[in-house]
Formats: structure tokens, sequence, C-alpha cells
């Protein structure tokens, strides 16, 4: 069934595509493609069998079938991880003191990462997923390298209102992470009003980073790959995962709207965050974006500080 603007089915939720995210990053850090030492008992703590067995490496990649989704995603995860944590530290070098993670999963940056002294981290994601995430993390002693501020909303629902609520200041420049959410993930025009909103939100110098694009996933699936994951014991369907309609070029749609963007192919990013020999050719079921788009929001004061 298609997904309409006001279901209630959760995109990002801990027993899904969260889970199929964080599971893929696991796989990434023991290959030594990323570091993400949260990966694998966040995948234990959520508790699906499929997923536990491939970050143990229990169940290999390989024994799947060259067919199989999961070894191409864990390939383009490593490198969309790689490039939002550099995206990450770019913008602390250039001195903005809060980020915005919309639709943040399991993924665990401001605990990672580090990051300049006095910076704000704020995570939007439904509320059972900071919960999910918050409680386990705290479980397991970790804590985190910034002010960490997590807010649980829909970012269909008044996400801007809630943020403000948390200590946002929309009065510094900011930046924001849209990272697997624009491919299909919101209804149209729930994507615009998300970029309209970031918009009004973002002061001269603020940064703004997502993969978007052409998706598999938001093209469709077709039903084989379904039926191939049933065969592993996983009941995710991607045809379902994603509203139909279309969708704006996000690019374009920024540039629309008062910021300097640049749009850069898959392919590149694989190049740019030095994981080349990963890119062999964007694969026909692969549920990951063809572009990444930075953009800098434009006005008179040009830098992070608005000097």
């Amino acid at each position: 069934m298609a997904r309409t603007d006001d279901d209630t089915w959760n995109p990002t939720s801990v027993e899904a595509t969260a889970t199929l995210a964080a599971t893929a990053r696991a796989v990434a850090t023991k290959r030594g493609l990323i570091s993400d030492p949260f990966a694998d008992p966040l995948v234990r703590a959520v508790g699906i069998d499929f997923f536990t067995r491939l970050a143990d490496g229990e169940l290999d990649i390989a024994d799947l079938g060259d067919d199989f989704v999961f070894g191409t995603m864990t390939d383009l995860l490593a490198v969309r991880t790689r490039f939002f944590d550099g995206f990450c530290a770019d913008a602390g070098i250039a001195g903005i003191g809060q980020v915005v993670i919309l639709a943040s999963g399991l993924d665990a940056r401001p605990y990672r990462l580090w990051w300049p002294p006095g910076t704000t981290v704020y995570e939007l994601d439904k509320p059972d997923v900071i919960e999910f995430k918050t409680q386990t993390l705290r479980s397991l002693g970790a804590a985190p390298t910034a002010n960490r501020r997590a807010v649980g909303v829909d970012l269909r629902q008044d996400w801007p209102a809630a943020l403000r609520r948390v200590g946002f200041d929309a009065s510094r420049p900011s930046a924001w992470i849209a990272e697997g959410l624009l491919i299909g993930l919101l209804p149209p025009d729930a994507q615009d009003r998300l970029l309209d909103n970031i918009t009004a939100l973002s002061a001269a110098g603020s940064r703004f980073a997502a993969d978007h694009g052409a998706s598999q996933a938001q093209a469709g699936y077709d039903p084989a790959l379904a039926a191939r994951w049933r065969q592993h014991g996983l009941g995710i369907d991607m045809s379902k995962l994603t509203f139909p309609g279309e969708h704006n070029d996000v690019a374009e749609y920024l540039a629309g709207h008062g910021w300097e963007t640049v749009d850069t192919t898959l392919a590149d990013v694989c190049g740019i965050t030095g994981l080349p020999g990963l890119w062999r050719g964007q694969r026909a079921d692969a549920p990951v974006a063809s572009s990444y788009v930075t953009a800098v929001r434009v006005g008179q004061a040009r830098n992070a500080r608005g000097r």
C-alpha cells in the first residue's frame, strides 16, 4: 500500500531502516572503512537476529550471494558516513557552533566525533528512535563529546518549534545534515517545507549537506528484491519505504531560495572521501542517493561568525 501524508508509518523505525544502516556501519567499521564503535552495540540492542549475525560476522555478506543488496549498501553507506563526518569537521573548523542532524536514526555522531568546545548538536528523529538510542548509549556508559540536545519529533510536524524550545538560536550560523532522508522518505510538499524551514532558520554563513536525487528506493523495487530479503529472515519491502509523487531536485530548490550550492555525483563522492575503490557503478537495487549537495546560506555575512 502506498504511503500517505498523514500515515503513522515510521521510515526510521528502530526495527527497520535505522537498524539496516547501523548494521552497514558496523560491518564497515570491522572492515576498517569507517570508525563507529557504537554501531555494533546498538544493533545488538535492537535484537533482530539477521542484523545481529551480520554485525557480528557470523553471517558473511559473501554468503548472501552476489546479487544481495547489502554488500553494496555497506560500501556506499561507508562513503556516506565519511562524507557527513567530514562535513561536520569542516563546519567545526569554520567556527559553526550549532549542528542539526535531521532524521538522525541510530548514528551516534554526538558521541563518536570530536567537536570543538562549546558545540551544540541537535538530533531530531521520531520519539521512539531518540528514546531507544539515548537509553542504549546511556546503558553503555557512553558520554556525548558535544552538548547533545535530542528532540523526538516527526519531521512532518512542527519540528522548528520543538527545536527552538531546546535552545536553537536562528540568529547564529548553523550546520544542517539531512542524511538518507531526501530520497522520497517525505511527501513532496513536506520535503519542500523541510527545506523552507531550514532556510528560515539559517543565518548567513549557515551550511547544509544532504544526499539526494534519483534512487531505487524512490522509484520502487522489483518484488524479487523483497523476496531475497525474506529468504534471510528480513521482512522489509523497500517499495513501501517512500512517498509517491514528483520531488523537487534538492540542489536546484536550495539554489532558488538563497543558498549557494555544489552538487556532487556519488562516484565523485567516493573519491572525495578517500574510497574510490568502492565505486563499481551504482547497483540497480541499491537504496542510495545518486548525488550529494552542500550549500552555504547567502547573505552579507559570509563566514560562520557573521562578520
